[in-house]
């Protein structure tokens, strides 16, 4: 029983830790689908082919940080900085647009939302994880309102 226990509660635990890893980078991800899905359909004039308005920005970092518009407590344990998620604008520029892009000649605005964030081990402590980041992006085209 001796020589059995540590290897099997450092395999208990590992794999307790490697869960929670597997389910924080599904809450990142979750979160960063959520923020894209809500900017999307913000109004076409709060976007340029380079930029989102302060707006879309701090409002989507909230949402994808929190879960709400006015959160302050984050998804995960230790998500505590907006920065962490980031908000870039680019323009498909390939052709004749139909729907609700008809008319659009300069570009429909598509917007991208990724997160790195610093993965809060179950075992920091003691030193194991530390280094580890979760990431995640999501691309969308602007809807509109």
């Amino acid at each position: 029983m001796a020589l059995i226990s540590p290897i099997f509660f450092a395999l208990m635990f590992g794999a307790y830790d490697l869960g929670y890893y597997f389910m924080s980078e599904h809450i990142v991800v979750q979160a960063v689908r959520d923020g894209a899905r809500y900017a999307s359909r913000r109004a076409f004039s709060e976007y340029t082919c380079s930029t989102a308005s302060s707006d879309v920005t701090t409002k989507t970092q909230t949402l994808v940080r929190t879960g709400t518009l006015a959160g302050t407590t984050g998804r995960l344990n230790g998500w505590t900085d907006n920065s962490t998620v980031t908000i870039t604008v680019t323009c498909d520029t390939s052709g004749a647009y139909q729907g609700v892009y008809n008319g659009v000649t300069t570009g429909v605005p598509v917007i991208t939302v990724s997160a790195d964030v610093p993965y809060g081990s179950l075992f920091k402590s003691f030193g194991l994880g530390s280094s580890l980041h979760l990431k995640a992006e999501s691309k969308v085209s602007v809807m509109g309102v």
